[in-house]
């Protein structure tokens, strides 16, 4: 099972979805401090399907396929860095990486360390074992006292946080957050009993579902459905953010995003540019 599994608020940043249809025309990385000349160096956490994970040994998901395709717009080749989520900004804030390529949600305290470039919304889903024996009913006073596993350092781990603040005001019990590296630890102590319930994208329930039938179910309503994720760029970096504007727009325009959407089955409402 854990192999299995191992392949498996809105905050609106400076360079949103009004600022994307003023992009720069010129796709080019001229101009911008790359970690190294003719590559974009990007950082990312390898533990979130269905956008980037493990299989066969190499790096696959949505996000592996949009960085391919704005590489091919910015004629530049691409070099990952795979580490645990906590370390990514880290290491943009160092200057290893040039950007964080990894499914990152967009809130305050992340636009206070970095800027972001938005590319796609997604929503969230409360997930549960098989049959619901702790009875959760969703995001709500049912998860109060109950344990959530959550990524450390990712945006469950920020939601469940929250929850255990209104839990203990209202007098219902704490949850107990249990942080673990990565978001198939979250899914595996879910199966074994060891968390009560996790918080997935809705994306990444869609394919949980599907990949370990009779395993999880979703209890309740999707919950932040207008939650913008985004690559990560050094704070002020303007050159390169233009750059990847220009890179996206050109992707939309030709399609190729929307068939990036189609081809990882993410639902149509994820896109920001329609």
């Amino acid at each position: 099972m854990k192999r299995i599994l191992r392949n498996l608020f809105l905050a609106a940043a400076p360079l949103a979805v009004a600022a994307f249809s003023g992009a720069a025309s010129a796709q080019t990385l001229d101009g911008a401090k790359l970690v190294e000349s003719g590559k974009l160096t990007y950082g990312v956490a390898a533990s979130f399907a269905p956008f980037e994970y493990m299989l066969d040994g190499k790096l696959t998901g949505f996000d592996i396929d949009f960085i391919n395709g704005l590489a091919e717009k910015l004629k530049v080749e691409t070099s990952a860095m795979n580490m645990e989520f906590k370390g990514l900004i880290p290491a943009l804030q160092g200057g290893r990486i040039d950007i964080i390529n990894s499914a990152m949600y967009i809130n305050p305290t992340r636009s206070e360390q970095v800027d972001f470039v938005p590319y796609l919304k997604i929503g969230n889903n409360v997930m549960v074992q098989a049959g619901n024996p702790k009875g959760i009913t969703g995001r709500d006073d049912s998860i109060c006292g109950k344990t959530i596993a959550v990524t450390l350092g990712g945006i469950s781990e920020s939601q469940a946080r929250a929850d255990n603040d209104r839990c203990k005001a209202a007098g219902l019990g704490e949850v107990k957050v249990l942080t673990l590296p990565t978001a198939q630890d979250s899914a595996l102590s879910l199966s074994q009993g060891r968390a009560d319930a996790n918080y997935e994208s809705t994306p990444g329930a869609v394919m949980a579902l599907e990949k370990m039938q009779g395993v999880f179910e979703i209890a309740g309503e999707p919950f932040e459905m207008n939650t913008q994720i985004g690559i990560a760029t050094p704070k002020g970096a303007t050159e390169l953010q233009a750059a990847l504007q220009a890179a996206i727009k050109a992707m939309v325009e030709d399609g190729s995003y929307k068939a990036m959407i189609a081809k990882w089955k993410l639902p149509a409402s994820v896109s920001l540019f329609d």
